[in-house]
Formats: C-alpha cells, sequence, structure tokens
C-alpha cells in the first residue's frame, strides 16, 4: 500500500485545489417583455412570462371564512 513519506505542505495542496474552486457569474439574458435580467430557459420574475406567454397567475386574497 503507498503511503506518502512526507506531509503535503498547504501551498502544494491550495496550489492543485485551486483552479476547481473559481465561481463563474451566471448567464444572464434580456427578457423580452419587461426588458430586465433573467436566467435563461426560465420564467422572468419581474413580469411571469416565458416564451411569449404568461405562465403564473397572480395570486388572489381567498374570501374571508365567515
Amino acid at each position: 500500500m503507498a503511503v506518502p513519506k512526507r506531509k503535503t505542505s498547504k501551498a502544494r495542496r491550495d496550489k492543485r485545489r485551486s483552479p476547481n474552486m473559481k465561481m463563474t457569474a451566471p448567464g444572464l439574458c434580456i427578457c423580452p417583455q419587461c426588458h430586465q435580467p433573467k436566467l435563461p430557459h426560465r420564467v422572468c420574475p419581474n413580469c411571469n412570462y416565458y416564451d411569449g406567454k404568461s405562465v403564473i397567475n397572480e395570486v388572489t386574497e381567498a374570501p374571508a371564512e365567515a
């Protein structure tokens, strides 16, 4: 069984890990209805449109129980 002869230093260990830790910004596109940035292939959080159609209906208050 292979066993390391010496402890791996923090600099050597972190040098190996650093390229995999980079975060990338999400790709944004512009909503054709309200012209606000949104994530691609998702319903616009501002106007609730997707592919030119209203997808999410506005939530209305339910009548009060008497």
